[in-house]
């Protein structure tokens, strides 16, 4: 089927390059078939009582059908043809015997034994006046109609317009929602950067590494690491955990880690460090909107102070109900420093117990968020838990800091675990002199 199109002298004025820019944003162009489209068609060939109907769009070059009901073909040239005639008209465009038409006689549909002899269609017209394309009714032979047939199949055409409307406000819809997407994992990840040290200070004697790994693009979530000098050969290493996700848990994780800070200058007892902590979290929290509707707000932390004396470097840690560090040695055995305590931010008496000891050459010292034991083994379904990473710990004797910390983290890209929480964990290897 071919013609129903316009003539190649057409000029290509601005005003078409127009109406073409605003086809395209509809996107409906090599659409597949719609059944809302193909119910006007039939319908309106069943009003009319013709064999054929057709939702037409004009192209630049084309004529495509987004529906058609009695003939076989999607798409015929723009060249030459009816409808690309009909929209330059802006409003309906009938020929009730199509032999008479000088114009319509040069369509191939027209001029041959079985052409089309009538030939109506109403314009599809967006708010801004732009004719997309039509929709038409053709019969095989010459008819004609009236006033109130022409007004119908404007109506119905007006039907197909809302259609279109409506599939561009959803497109639009997508489209936005796509932008703020966009926009919420890029605030998210510049969020989350702001509550991680830029990068991790360079430590004679020390090798260092970290890794986050969030659950989720775009949520901010509470897990934080900080590596920071205490001074007198003293470096403090933080890791801790937020109750909840968004801004308040960034607010919340800002204030941990920077009471930290603040409280390790005047007391660089992990224990008495913690203490602090809890009593200024107490007040940080109590302010909390979430705390006075009865939504815990609290934290875990863990903190490991490690001196190096006389060339030999020893760890202190305390744990407000966090994970306690590990410490994996050169023959690769995984222990865990005997360190636990109350969760930070919920109790005035809140107790802490810590534990120091002595590390060598080729120790490597991990601490970590939930995030990593709480993580499920994709085959199995089953928790990780403490134990499981412990061997994961294990298996990664002999090597590097930063290493290891790929290692554990690429267990979720590769799908070996799934993970449920954020995730985080500062490697510190212990290398000779």
């Amino acid at each position: 089927m071919t013609g129903l199109g316009v003539g190649s002298d057409n000029p290509v004025t601005s005003r078409e390059l127009e109406r073409l820019a605003a086809l395209r944003r509809y996107r409906v162009l090599d659409t597949p078939p719609d059944g809302a489209f193909d119910r006007i068609t039939s319908l309106a060939a069943r009003l009319f009582d013709v064999p054929v109907s057709i939702v037409s769009l004009v192209d630049q070059d084309r004529i495509w059908f987004k529906s058609r009901y009695g003939v076989d073909a999607e798409q015929v040239p723009r060249s030459p043809g009816l409808c690309a005639s009909a929209i330059l008209h802006g409003k309906p465009y009938v020929l009730p015997d199509t032999t008479l038409d000088p114009t319509a006689l040069t369509n191939p549909l027209v001029a041959g034994e079985a052409g089309f002899r009538f030939y109506a269609a109403a314009p599809l017209t967006t708010r801004e006046g732009h004719n997309l394309g039509t929709l038409c009714v053709l019969d095989y032979r010459p008819r004609q109609i009236g006033p109130k047939e022409t007004e119908l199949l404007s109506e119905l055409a007006a039907v197909v317009m809302d259609e279109m409307e409506l599939r561009l406000s959803a497109i639009r819809t997508v489209l936005r929602a796509e932008q703020e997407q966009r926009q919420a994992q890029a605030l998210a990840t510049t969020l989350q950067a702001s509550l991680m040290p830029p990068r991790l200070p360079v430590i004679r004697g020390l090798s260092l590494a970290s890794a986050y790994r969030p659950a989720g693009p775009e949520a901010v979530g509470g897990d934080f690491y900080d590596v920071f000098p205490l001074g007198d050969g003293k470096w403090a290493f933080v890791v801790g955990d937020v109750c909840g996700k968004g801004p308040r848990a960034a607010a919340a994780t800002a204030a941990a880690r920077y009471a930290v800070r603040a409280d390790a200058v005047h007391e660089t007892e992990p224990v008495e460090v913690l203490r602090r902590v809890n009593q200024g979290l107490m007040i940080e929290f109590a302010d909390d909107p979430l705390s006075s509707e009865g939504m815990a707000r609290f934290c875990t932390l863990c903190l490991a102070v490690l001196t190096l004396e006389g060339g030999v470097w020893t760890v202190d840690a305390a744990s407000g109900g966090h994970p306690a560090p590990r410490i994996v040695g050169a023959d690769g055995r995984c222990r865990s420093l005997p360190v636990k305590g109350t969760a930070l931010g919920l109790f005035q008496e809140a107790t802490f117990e810590g534990a120091a000891e002595r590390l060598h050459d080729g120790d490597t010292v991990v601490m970590f968020t939930d995030g990593f034991p709480e993580a499920r083994r994709r085959e199995t379904g089953l928790l990780l838990e403490e134990s499981g990473f412990d061997r994961l710990l294990s298996d990664g004797m002999h090597r590097s800091a930063e290493t290891m910390a790929g290692d554990l983290v690429s267990l979720f890209d590769t799908g070996h675990l799934v993970q449920s929480d954020d995730a985080a964990l500062l490697v510190i290897g212990v290398a000779d002199r």
